[in-house]
């Protein structure tokens, strides 16, 4: 069974930073593209930063610069470092796998920036 669990959101001030974790099971992660996506209610779904197989990364551009992602191989697990924080960034926060179009998506864990 296939299992993408999302863990790390909460509460921050703005300008604060969080590291969002994505642990696999049930995959080969090795081989999959990593993806961290965000939504808000009544939003559509938006891409926020992807990781290949192979380590390459890009970003959406309203987050480029303060967001980094990377991956743990070893340990199954894909991370969002998130700095800068603004409130427009609060959202779901969910990380999704794909593998030659066989995709898999975590539940989500929530982010919200606000004093």
């Amino acid at each position: 069974q296939v299992q993408l669990v999302e863990s790390g959101g909460g509460l921050v001030q703005p300008g604060g930073s969080l590291k969002l974790s994505c642990a696999a099971s049930g995959i080969v992660f090795r081989l999959y593209d990593m993806a961290w996506y965000r939504q808000v209610p009544g939003k559509q779904r938006e891409l926020v930063a992807t990781i290949t197989s192979d380590g390459r990364t890009d970003y959406v551009d309203a987050v480029k610069g303060r967001f980094t992602i990377s991956r743990d191989n070893a340990n199954n697990t894909v991370y969002l470092q998130m700095n800068s924080l603004k409130p427009e960034d609060t959202a779901d926060y969910s990380c999704g796998a794909d593998f030659l179009s066989q995709g898999y998506w975590g539940q989500g864990t929530q982010v919200t920036v606000s004093s």
